[in-house]
């Protein structure tokens, strides 16, 4: 039986680069860094946000840009607060896609990996109760 998410990682380039970017945008609490030891494949830290263990490995950066990602829940009244966070590290925004009133407010962003990630204000009740309204 599958219990939830365990853990997301994410394959970087510069690990400190990585941990700024996750610190200052999300406030990530570093709980874990392997320093020159290697349990697993590479370097690592673990960081929690929000409840979720995220693990960022030291790799060769993804080669191009997609539109795979990972999206945090952020309350509407903090939208402007990430949007700043963002802006200050000098982010890459992605144009954002054509929504319809009542799915919430996303920004979809990359890091210096070319991952992307979503900040997003809505549930996915919210959503479902707006696509049945057509």
């Amino acid at each position: 039986m599958i219990e939830g998410i365990s853990h997301i990682t994410f394959i970087v380039r510069d690990l400190e680069l990585a941990t700024k970017f996750f610190k200052q945008i999300f406030n990530a609490e570093e709980v874990y860094s392997s320093g020159d030891t290697t349990f697993s494949i590479s370097r690592e830290k673990f960081f929690m946000i929000g409840g979720q263990w995220i693990a960022i490995m030291e790799g060769a950066s993804l080669p191009t840009r997609t539109y795979n990602h990972i999206a945090f829940k952020i309350p509407e009244a903090d939208f402007e607060t990430y949007k700043l966070r963002i802006r200050k590290l000098g982010i890459d925004f992605k144009p954002p896609r054509p929504r319809v009133e009542g799915e919430g407010q996303s920004l979809y962003f990359y890091d210096f990996d070319n991952h992307l990630f979503e900040i997003h204000t809505g549930t996915l009740s919210q959503r479902l109760k707006r696509y049945k309204r057509k």
